[in-house]
């Protein structure tokens, strides 16, 4: 046997073994109840701590910027330290029930009969009006994901465009997995940041299918590798900026922004859904950026940007 040949065969073998190991994983993850996940991360964040200096480090500045920007209370410190480590578990746990199709959530299919309840109510008072759905960066991206997911069948929709920057197939083939949600990446396929035809792209999905999903609250900082279009707002009583698109995006088809966020207590997931925006009036930025305030009070232990030194206090004006 050549030397060529035993290295295919030994490469066959480890793919296997990854394939079942890997396999094996998700079984176990998809039967895993939602609070033991919530424990299991907080244990898991305990036990790095101790030995990793970055974890502890990223845990305690989550904590003192929350203790100092919205009067955290110390009880809140190691949900809001272990929250990168939640927010895995969480996504991935939630990636394999699906993928064993082990999702029957009530938790979060009650959030996304409310959404609907609320686009709805929309639907009948203005008959046509364009929705822009915008979760907040908390607890989870793939919660969220399955929310707005559940929000596309109740409606009937065949598909729904949904903005992403999260890196794609972390955990597996995202399009095979969700093929219904059809994610228009502020990237390229070379990982490289890229607004080339977004807008379009978005603009004619929310003129196609009357609801489209973008993260309103991303905060600028997360897209300084290319100039960018910021606004001016306050946040906690600071000068702050958001990001513009949404605001770009919206005003040429007069939509609504329907921000909300999810939440995460004791293995129970809950929604909280803000009153409509209109994108074209000259103050929505200031009201998104107060339902971002609110948010960060209220929610602050699962928010995914916590701990970073600027978040919306960004000195760029473009």
């Amino acid at each position: 046997m050549s030397a060529g040949t035993i290295s295919q065969f030994f490469k066959r073998l480890y793919a296997r073994f990854a394939g079942g190991r890997l396999a094996l994983r998700r079984r176990l993850l998809a039967r895993l109840p939602f609070v033991a996940v919530e424990r299991g991360a907080l244990a898991s964040w305990m036990i790095r701590s101790v030995f990793d200096g970055g974890t502890r480090a990223n845990g305690v500045s989550r904590y003192e910027t929350g203790r100092i920007d919205v009067g955290l209370a110390r009880t809140q410190a190691l949900r809001t330290m272990s929250a990168n480590v939640r927010e895995a578990w969480l996504d991935e746990r939630i990636y394999a029930g699906r993928a064993l199709h082990r999702d029957a959530w009530p938790d979060l299919r009650a959030a996304a009969q409310q959404l609907v309840l609320r686009i709805n109510q929309i639907r009948t008072k203005e008959p046509g009006r364009v929705i822009v759905l915008s979760p907040f960066h908390y607890v989870s991206q793939y919660a969220n994901i399955w929310v707005v997911d559940e929000v596309r069948r109740v409606l009937g929709m065949e598909s729904m465009a949904v903005v992403s920057g999260v890196q794609r197939d972390m955990y597996g083939n995202d399009a095979a997995m969700i093929p219904s949600i059809r994610v228009l990446y502020t990237y390229d396929e070379n990982g490289r940041e890229s607004r080339n035809g977004l807008g379009l792209r978005v603009i004619r999905a929310l003129r196609r299918d009357g609801v489209a999903v973008v993260f309103s609250d991303v905060p600028p900082y997360t897209l300084a590798k290319f100039p960018m279009e910021t606004v001016g707002v306050t946040i906690g009583d600071r000068p702050a900026r958001v990001h513009n698109g949404v605001f770009r995006l919206g005003m040429p088809v007069d939509a609504l922004l329907l921000p909300f966020y999810l939440s995460f207590e004791k293995g129970r997931f809950g929604v909280r859904i803000f009153d409509p925006i209109a994108l074209a009036d000259a103050a929505a930025p200031q009201y998104l950026a107060n339902d971002i305030e609110i948010a960060r009070r209220e929610n602050y232990p699962h928010w995914l940007y916590a701990g970073h030194p600027s978040v919306y206090h960004f000195a760029a004006a473009r």
